[in-house]
């Protein structure tokens, strides 16, 4: 279908002079015919009051306001008052996430949202200036070159992050466990996200990280589970998928990825307010390690199109899902692009895994919990759906404790310590094999899975 809204993990533009003089507009006209009588009339009156707020404004304000300014914070507002995901997007902010979702742009390399004023990572992504210098899940930014982010709208603060390359800029960050607030100095890069990365582990597991849900994650991952067979002589006994502080992006991607795995049957069914609009998404392709064990590490930083894939592949039994709950964001929204080149991202329906389990503000729970580090972090803020203002309530899908427990686990998960032992090394990005204990036990569980299968077949 031609300009057919994105769905994303997940109108009307009304101009400036309509507005100022919507009090002297009929009420018909404005909200449609007879929309003053009934339970709608207070609609108009409310609307009646921002036309005479924004006359004053424009009439009265200390300084000669911005039109446009004000009536993009309108629309923000508006959004953003519904949930933590719906927003205005303007045409600067919309064209950027275009580019984004292709997988390149400018600027530090994080995804972020908004909370309470400041400026939440969600993740950082792989191999850019952000993730380089250490930026975190979690981290809360509060000064962007020492200018405080309070009072600015989340469009605002990204714009000011973005800029041209080989430019710098101070982020103050508030952490976890840390006294102090931090400051990391950042150079800017033009962002080509390598959305997918491989690697072979010992006795014949494959490992594949995906960072983000683009335009290019289906086709990585079929490149990646492709050359790790030829670079093994076509032998791939396990695998390991690495969703871990993946933030998600979009749907139709969590589809075509998890239907690697999955051959047929449902991957997700999305619910929204007109039943019409309800969707079921089946697996349309082939598993493509033809029934090899796999194991998919997650964290609290896996959200959206992350939890889709770890749901479906955990509801189907195809993989047994690894580390920590995960972030909990368990609906959709859509990009509707606007008059003027802008759009809104808005939240239009919930989705459910394969087994009708809603995430939303629960978060996928992993079959074996392992903990990526002895320390208990103090929390301060967000860290997960469930924290946000307005959260989306969690509803409609199958009762959690209904649904059936794992019997085919493999006994050495009863082994598998929940956090690291005492003296194990920080994490070294440049040695993730010795430093990373999550990777660690999803490479024993995977040889474990294959011995099992073995001894299955035999």
């Amino acid at each position: 279908m031609k300009n057919r809204p994105h769905r994303w993990g997940n109108g009307l533009l009304l101009g400036t002079a309509f507005i100022a003089g919507l009090a002297a507009i009929p009420a018909w006209s404005v909200l449609g015919r007879g929309i003053a009588d009934g339970p709608r009339a207070e609609v108009y009156q409310l609307l009646k009051v921002f036309g005479d707020v924004l006359e004053r404004v424009q009439a009265e304000y200390v300084e000669p306001p911005n039109d446009r300014e004000m009536i993009e914070n309108a629309l923000n507002g508006l959004l953003t008052g519904l949930d933590a995901h719906s927003s205005y997007m303007n045409p600067k902010a919309f064209k950027d996430m275009q580019v984004q979702t292709k997988g390149e742009f400018g600027g530090l390399g994080i995804e972020v949202q908004e909370e309470k004023g400041l400026i939440r990572v969600v993740s950082p992504i792989d191999d850019t200036p952000a993730y380089r210098a250490g930026v975190k899940a979690g981290d809360l930014i509060t000064a962007l070159d020492g200018k405080t982010v309070l009072g600015l709208s989340l469009n605002e603060a990204v714009e000011r992050m973005r800029g041209a390359p080989k430019t710098k800029i101070v982020l103050t960050i508030k952490r976890q466990n840390v006294d102090k607030p931090l400051e990391i100095t950042l150079i800017r890069e033009i962002i080509k996200v390598q959305v997918v990365k491989s690697r072979m582990q010992p006795d014949n597991i494959g490992y594949v990280r995906l960072s983000q849900f683009t335009e290019q994650a289906d086709a990585g991952i079929k490149a990646a589970i492709r050359g790790l067979k030829q670079q093994n002589g076509g032998k791939l006994d396990g695998l390991v998928l690495d969703l871990r502080n993946n933030p998600g992006g979009l749907l139709d991607q969590a589809r075509d990825v998890s239907s690697d795995f999955v051959g047929q049957g449902e991957i997700v069914s999305t619910r929204a307010r007109n039943p019409d609009e309800s969707r079921r998404y089946e697996a349309n392709g082939t598993d493509l390690l033809n029934g090899a064990p796999l194991v998919v590490l997650i964290n609290g930083g896996s959200a959206s199109a992350s939890e889709i894939v770890a749901g479906a592949l955990q509801d189907h039994r195809r993989a047994i899902v690894l580390g920590t709950r995960s972030f909990g964001k368990g609906s959709v929204q859509t990009v509707i692009p606007l008059p003027g080149n802008g759009a809104m991202r808005l939240t239009t329906a919930r989705y459910y895994t394969p087994s009708g389990r809603s995430i939303q503000a629960l978060g996928i729970t992993p079959d074996v919990t392992v903990a990526e580090s002895r320390e208990e972090p103090t929390r301060f803020g967000a860290e997960r759906e469930a924290d946000l203002n307005r959260v989306l309530k969690n509803q409609g899908g199958t009762d959690q404790q209904a649904v059936t427990p794992r019997t085919d686990l493999p006994e050495i998960v009863k082994q598998i310590p929940d956090k690291p032992p005492e003296g194990f090394p920080k994490f070294d990005i440049a040695k993730p094999d010795e430093t990373d204990f999550q990777l660690q036990q999803a490479v024993i569980l995977a040889k474990a899975m294959v011995a099992q299968r073995g001894k299955s077949a035999n």
